[in-house]
């Protein structure tokens, strides 16, 4: 069979296998090997050391307290805190419940508030949304 009928059948033309560099011959060009290194970081990095901070002491007595019930803002939170106050209305009428919503998100820092509790309570209780 003639090699131009062949070709013509596989529908190749005869003009492209005359003088044109194939594909595996044009990527073997390029992939030869070269010089060049390449540096990697390490993309975890190293944190901080942790700093703990220890619990504060729990309270001999709640009698004649006053204890902070705060809100991050959590949709319900604040129902969840109303109930609270209400318990300690119920159980424990001696202990000033005061309602506070945080400035911000949970891991914000609101440093007024943080100022206000030190100043005129004993004890917090915080509702910090899942």
């Amino acid at each position: 069979m003639n090699r131009r009928k062949m070709l013509s059948l596989l529908g190749i033309s005869p003009a492209l296998l005359v003088g044109t560099e194939t594909q595996a011959q044009k990527k073997s060009k390029a992939a030869a090997p070269s010089a060049a290194k390449i540096e990697a970081l390490n993309p975890r990095g190293t944190p901080p050391p942790i700093q703990l901070v220890p619990m504060a002491p729990r309270l001999a007595s709640l009698e004649n307290k006053t204890i902070y019930l705060v809100s991050d803002g959590f949709p319900g939170a604040d129902h969840f805190l109303d109930q609270v106050a209400n318990w300690f209305k119920k159980n424990i009428p001696s202990v000033t419940t005061e309602y506070r919503l945080k400035a911000g998100a949970f891991a914000t820092d609101d440093p007024a508030l943080w100022a206000e509790i030190k100043a005129k309570g004993q004890a917090v209780i915080m509702a910090i949304g899942h």
